[in-house]
């Protein structure tokens, strides 16, 4: 049996080492690098940050450039800027613009800064030149003196070119400053131990990423000019830290952000803005070390080695993308309330990577497997049918004639006769189309295209009962030659040409499995498989109908308790009969009754080839029509020894009595001896009646009406009721065209107003009525005599049955009139019903299906 999955028979180093390999090479690419990258940006810009109340923004804008002309503005502007906000209450004032030159107005501006008391000057760290070294672009003395700290303006790019953070700290050499953001929240920071580094080398320490409050545009803002043109607004700036800085386009630093990327890129002030308000929040993220990365991207990996080779297929797909949530959930965890940028990247390549290598250990061990099977595979056994297109046509004649016996036949190849019987060549009608059958009358003609050459097949059929259905099965059974399609070409692939070869032979094995299936549920018998513990294993659908057990609760049950629970027995209990056939391996035959009707149930023990496993096959036959004929024939029996013997007996002595007294014959004698005959007769012929229909097939249907039948079984007891003064009133006057057997049908009738004429007192009247209800033709025969006793209208149509009342009143019969018309209307498919009541009469009636047949008049 092969299972439906295979497990890696592998050490965990047959997985863990191609995924480290994979790990280490894709250090030397920036795809984990994007991936960390991209999951930043989407989680940041999901959830942006908040704004601090305290940070406000003065932008240098488009409007301000046109009001204040060209750049650079005199310094004298731009202390009256810091009066402004001086007077509006602003708690500190943090300029974007640098003063690397000195100017006429730069005493104006410190001395403005002085009393002010909280302004901050940026620097720039750039080479002053091209072929230059970096330096430090500092404000001019003068107003360096005056500012109350200095900040670096330096924003660092990401490899791809976007801004998400800043170094809190910046500097050549040993001459580290903060960044804007830092020097105006005031907040010191310790810096590492001064070292032998070079006076021109640019130190950076602490990066920080920033969780941005959006895109460009976020931040409260005013104008430039607005501010100046205006009065004081301590409502607005009171106790704020306010930015100053360039937004116009084309005027001072640009920075794609991760809101915006290259369509919308954020001015540099506006950066520093956010820098501050998420410093003063608290909301600084912190980078984790590549070293931690790698770290945890090795732990994924062991983790991964250790149980993928022990999973199912499914459950190592579940597992992988359970490592790629978890990873992505502790990603976001750490950003938003640990403050931490794990990069994850690695780690989250390795769960998707291992699904593909996991795979492709399984494809290996497949494909191994795969080879030493198949040939076993293919070697299995087959089941298949030749079709009837690819016969030729003299072994289809041949065929033809063992299976329906036609009275005459034909065969011509190209217009020659190769054999004929009872057909000639002049009988072969046009045949336009070859593969279709050509049915004129008896006859039945096809033509057939078999490598190149034509040929002519005709027979012709028995006219009786079963032409049309031959006819018709020969117009199902396909003739027509099947074109073999293209050999589709093998696959290259070693996998897909074994697969393709395990395909067919389970196909192969498949088709077996469903004939066995099949037949099984086909068969007239019930099946019954067990296992070497006599459970059931498979049933058949004759045990779940017979048993009334749903098939689901037959499986697995043990045979011994389904047979208990239905027929319990002590001599021989069931499960001794079982344990014997499985323990002595010997077959039994044991009676069976289940729900009122007779089994006979063949235990055979047997094992499977090549294997120790063996069972019980139990195949149950319904015996109990078998059992009904053999009581129909005890009673039949009984009737003739009994009730066809008496009167015969009686004859024969009253016969000896009149040889006695040849001279006296009395009339009286002749009467009797005639009632006797005519006993005799009828009880002969009720027998040879019933026998007539329960040997009635639907073979002997034809159509017939059925109020013409009513119409002459009344004229036939008119005379019979005449003696009596009774009087047959029939209602109906529409045809109901039925298919039967109208002479059975008639004796149905007849036998039905015969009792109705026995049963009824003299001069009464006995209604008959013929009418249509749905699809049901319908008789109804009520007669006015004493009725029928309840406790005998369940055994009314029993055989051999009298009824109480008719022996007592002197009608006797042999019971077989009722019974004789309950089997006629079984076999028309129809039903019958009784209504009676003691001293008011019976009715008696009758339910047949009617037809409608097409009529043509011209």
């Amino acid at each position: 049996m092969i299972r439906n999955w295979l497990p890696i028979k592998t050490t965990p180093w047959t997985l863990g080492l191609p995924l480290l390999i994979i790990l280490l090479l894709l250090q030397a690419t920036t795809l984990p690098q994007r991936l960390d990258f991209w999951l930043y940006d989407t989680l940041i810009t999901a959830q942006p940050a908040e704004i601090s109340d305290d940070v406000i923004l003065v932008a240098i804008d488009e409007q301000s450039m046109n009001r204040l002309g060209r750049w650079p503005w005199p310094r004298s502007t731009h202390a009256r800027l810091v009066e402004k906000l001086h007077q509006a209450g602003a708690k500190a004032i943090v300029f974007d613009v640098l003063f690397p030159e000195s100017s006429p107005d730069d005493a104006e501006l410190a001395t403005a800064m002085d009393n002010h008391g909280n302004v901050i000057l940026p620097l720039h760290l750039s080479p002053p030149s091209r072929n230059h070294l970096i330096s430090e672009q500092l404000p001019v003395p003068e107003l360096a003196d005056a500012a109350s700290a200095l900040g670096h303006a330096h924003v660092e790019l990401d490899a791809d070119g976007l801004a998400r953070g800043v170094y809190l700290l910046n500097g050549l050499g040993d001459q580290l400053w903060p960044s804007l953001a830092l020097a105006a929240s005031g907040k010191a920071l310790p810096m590492t131990e001064p070292g032998e580094t070079a006076p021109y080398t640019n130190v950076r320490q602490y990066y920080r990423a920033i969780p941005l409050a959006g895109g460009a545009g976020t931040l409260p803002s005013y104008s430039y000019t607005e501010i100046l043109e205006r009065p004081p607004a301590p409502e607005a700036f009171s106790n704020k830290t306010v930015f100053v800085g360039a937004t116009a386009p084309g005027f001072g630093d640009i920075l794609p952000t991760p809101f915006s990327g290259l369509h919308q890129p954020m001015s540099g002030v506006e950066f520093h803005a956010n820098s501050y308000s998420a410093l003063v929040r608290g909301e600084l993220i912190s980078k984790v070390s590549r070293v931690t990365a790698v770290g945890l991207a090795i732990l994924t990996i062991i983790v991964l080695a250790v149980a993928l080779p022990r999973m199912r297929p499914a459950s190592s797909i579940l597992l992988c993308l359970a490592c790629v949530g978890a990873l992505a959930i502790l990603h976001a965890a750490l950003l938003f309330y640990g403050r931490l940028w794990l990069p994850v990247s690695h780690a989250i390549v390795m769960p998707l990577l291992a699904l593909p290598v996991s795979s492709a250990l399984r494809l290996a061990m497949t494909n191994r497997f795969l080879k030493r099977q198949l040939d076993e595979l293919a070697k299995g056994p087959t089941m298949t049918l030749q079709e009837p297109s690819r016969r030729h046509p003299p072994q289809l004649l041949s065929h033809f004639q063992a299976l329906f016996q036609p009275e005459g036949w034909l065969l011509a190849e190209d217009g020659e006769v190769i054999t004929a019987s009872g057909l000639a060549q002049s009988d072969i009608p046009p045949l336009d189309k070859p593969g279709e059958w050509v049915h004129i009358g008896g006859q039945s003609w096809i033509s057939l295209n078999r490598s190149g050459h034509t040929y002519k097949l005709g027979l012709k059929l028995s006219n009786d009962l079963s032409r049309e259905a031959t006819q018709r099965y020969l117009r199902r059974l396909p003739l027509t030659a099947i074109n073999t399609p293209a050999r589709e070409p093998r696959p290259r692939e070693n996998i897909s040409a074994r697969i393709e070869r395990v395909r067919l032979a389970t196909e192969r094995m498949s088709q077996m499995q469903k004939f066995v299936r099949r037949s099984f549920e086909r068969m007239p018998d019930g099946i019954i498989v067990t296992d070497e513990l006599g459970v059931i294993r498979f049933a058949n659908g004759h045990i779940e109908e017979w048993f009334r057990e749903p098939m689901p609760s037959l499986n697995g049950l043990p045979l011994a308790r389904l047979l208990e629970g239905h027929d319990p027995r002590e001599t021989p209990p069931w499960h001794e009969t079982v344990s014997e056939t499985l323990t002595l391996a010997q077959s039994r035959t044991v009676d069976l009754r289940i729900h009122n009707k007779d089994f006979l149930i063949h235990f055979a023990p047997f094992s499977l080839p090549d294997s120790d496993q063996s069972g019980i096959i139990a195949n149950i036959s319904d015996i109990s029509e078998l059992r009904e004929q053999q009581r129909q024939h005890r009673e039949a029996i009984d009737f003739i020894s009994h009730d066809v013997r008496s009167p015969l007996v009686s004859q024969l002595a009253l016969i000896e009595q009149l040889k006695r007294n040849q001279g006296q014959v009395e009339p009286e004698q002749l009467d009797q001896l005639g009632r006797l005959a005519r006993r005799s007769y009828h009880l002969a012929e009720e027998f040879v009646q019933l026998a007539r229909a329960e040997q009635l097939t639907e073979t002997r249907f034809y159509e017939c009406e059925f109020l013409a039948i009513v119409e002459n079984a009344r004229d036939s007891v008119s005379e019979q009721a005449a003696e009596k003064g009774i009087q047959l009133v029939l209602q109906g006057t529409e045809d109901l065209w039925l298919k039967g057997n109208a002479e059975l049908l008639e004796r149905a009738v007849i036998n039905l107003l015969t009792n109705a004429v026995q049963y009824s007192p003299p001069h009464s009247t006995i209604n008959i009525q013929v009418f249509q209800a749905g699809h049901q033709a319908c008789l109804t025969v009520s007669d006015e005599g004493e009725g029928i006793a309840p406790n005998e209208l369940p055994h009314l149509f029993d055989r051999y049955r009298r009824q109480q009342s008719s022996e007592l009143s002197g009608n006797h019969g042999a019971g077989l009139g009722l019974s004789f018309v309950n089997v006629v209307v079984e076999k028309h498919r129809g039903e019958i019903h009784v209504q009676s009541r003691l001293g008011e009469g019976s009715a008696f009636t009758l339910k047949l299906p009617v037809t409608h047949p097409i009529r043509s008049f011209y």
